[in-house]
């Protein structure tokens, strides 16, 4: 029985720790890009059991004294070699008791968004990981789990629920298109307006008028002109932009 008047000092040096059964809670990372109209998501080939040999996302334990955005930004330069400093979200947490065989462990997973240059160069620096396709067997917010292929097209088996979690980021991301300048992270530094109007359409899985897309997106205060042009192409050089504020969504 507890004393009215007891301190947190004294109610701290008697608490057991150990009184509740407490869960294991991880960060898993969706890091996605987009490529020639589709959608592409980093997966890393488990070595340890349970599930050996199955693709998972980048992930791992928080440690004790870490924070959930430490630990995501740890996982991104551990497993998935990015250093660069990329577009982070939280993106929704994961906790049914038997999602994982080994024990209760909560994952609190993350959203991370890159032009696709530096997911290839990340996907190409082991064997062990892969730059997958994300087909969406599903339209607008419905959500669900998603199918991952690799390069020749062949449906990957994936860990976990970790297809549920790519399946949340393209819902949250989808959702969050047209109020946010978010599809601009998915952009290199400078871009053309038909770049960017390709990102929206994979996203969105649907066309967009070209002409109100441009007048909205040049009206937005979000692009300023770089004052060049594309290099190297066949067709009339595309003027390029800039995100006037890409590290802030």
């Amino acid at each position: 029985m507890r004393r009215p008047d007891e301190t947190d000092s004294e109610f701290l040096r008697t608490y057991d720790p150990d009184a509740y059964e407490r869960p294991s809670v991880a960060v898993d990372v969706v890091l996605l890009s987009v490529r020639d109209g589709r959608m592409c998501t980093l997966l890393v080939r488990r070595k340890e059991r349970p599930q050996a040999g199955r693709w998972a996302l980048p992930g791992g334990f928080v440690g004790i004294q870490e924070s959930l955005e430490s630990a995501a930004q740890r996982v991104l330069r551990a497993k998935a070699a990015i250093e660069d400093n990329v577009f982070v979200e939280q993106l929704y947490t994961f906790g049914e008791p038997e999602r994982d065989p080994r024990m209760r462990i909560i994952s609190v997973a993350y959203v991370a968004l890159v032009p696709f240059e530096l997911q290839a160069t990340a996907g190409s620096a082991e064997p062990d990981r892969s730059v997958s396709t994300v087909g969406i067997p599903w339209h607008g917010a419905t959500g669900g789990a998603v199918e991952l292929r690799d390069s020749d097209g062949r449906i990957m088996k994936t860990a976990f629920d970790h297809a549920d979690i790519v399946g949340m980021a393209v819902k949250r991301i989808r959702g969050k298109l047209d109020y946010t300048p978010i599809g601009f992270q998915l952009l290199p530094e400078t871009f053309t307006l038909r770049q960017l109007q390709r990102v929206h359409e994979v996203i969105q899985d649907q066309p967009v008028n070209k002409d109100s897309f441009r007048r909205r997106m040049l009206a937005s205060g979000h692009l300023e002109a770089t004052g060049e042009r594309q290099r190297d192409v066949e067709h009339r050089p595309a003027e390029l932009y800039r995100f006037i504020k890409r590290s802030a969504v």
